[in-house]
């Protein structure tokens, strides 16, 4: 099975909205709909002929599900999300810092989609005729998950085996733990357990370009010297 993957840096916060699908023509499911994000994927949509089904949120910071309420409304779908980051839904001030608060939100207010749904670590979710692995990666946020698209899911040669990061890993980067929620060892105990993953893993990150965990592992100084779990994601 031949993965579609496609997607667009969102808003002024250039955070990568994904939508992921078997094929065009195919049911998808939508990865975190950032700031402004519904025209984009309206677009996606109607380029590959798509149908969410579901959005996936790698976590609760704003940047990341700014458009997650409207895009569920629209479409009759639900959203997935850890539990430890689902009071952000509701109220995204509280991983924010103040200076980011004023000059973001003001008198902005947001609301939960109408169905949410529990991501917990470890789970496979079956959407869109595709699994995704749940990994709760906290450190950014409490509730910070990966989701990994591995080839042996299905058996398929032609699979993509890829990890969604969110904000857990960048190229050449980390994800940033001075924000409210956020803890460094925390987040060096996630990226370990990440670290445990195939070299050829590519992964996709929350913001910027992607690259592999071999790369990372090689070339990001924020992993110099740590070494990989002894359980893998």
């Amino acid at each position: 099975m031949i993965v579609l993957v496609t997607g667009f840096p969102a808003g002024a916060f250039a955070a990568n909205c994904y939508l992921v699908a078997p094929a065009p023509g195919e049911e998808c499911v939508i990865i975190d709909p950032g700031q402004d994000a519904q025209r984009g994927i309206e677009e996606l949509l109607d380029r590959y002929r798509l149908k969410p089904i579901a959005v996936l949120l790698t976590h609760g910071h704003v940047d990341h599900m700014w458009s997650v309420a409207p895009v569920c409304g629209a479409k009759g779908i639900p959203a997935y999300i850890h539990p430890d980051d689902r009071e952000m839904l509701a109220d995204p001030a509280k991983g924010m810092s103040l200076m980011a608060k004023q000059q973001f939100l003001g008198g902005m207010t947001f609301s939960e989609p109408d169905d949410v749904k529990a991501l917990r670590d470890g789970e496979i979710v079956h959407l869109a005729g595709l699994d995704f692995q749940i990994g709760h990666a906290p450190g950014h946020t409490p509730g910070s998950v990966t989701f990994r698209r591995a080839s042996g899911n299905t058996g398929g040669h032609d699979d993509l085996d890829a990890l969604f990061t969110g904000d857990l890993l960048f190229a050449g980067s980390i994800g940033r733990t001075d924000l409210p929620g956020g803890d460094h060892e925390t987040i060096l105990r996630s990226l370990a357990r990440t670290l445990t993953l195939p070299d050829a893993t590519v992964v996709l990150p929350g913001h910027g370009p992607t690259t592999t965990i071999g790369d990372e592992r090689k070339t990001n100084p924020f992993l110099t010297g740590l070494q990989p779990a002894q359980k893998g994601l």
